[in-house]
């Protein structure tokens, strides 16, 4: 059988903590940043875990 690619946007997207979650970056940073407070702003810079019910999903994107 043979192998099984991992999925390039999510290879580029996701990282996995040595738990075995998965890290992912807050949405709302890339563009009109202007209108957005610099609290707000600073806040999406930081990384988040991803929900507990998406988590299949992604890993079988990622092949964990």
């Amino acid at each position: 059988m043979p192998k099984v690619k991992t999925k390039s946007g999510a290879k580029k997207r996701f990282q996995v903590t040595g738990t075995g979650k998965i890290k992912r970056k807050h949405a709302y940073k890339s563009h009109i940043l202007t209108k957005k407070e610099t609290k707000q702003k600073r806040n999406l810079t930081k990384f988040t875990l991803v929900d507990k019910s998406d988590e299949p999903r992604i890993k079988k994107m990622l092949n964990i």
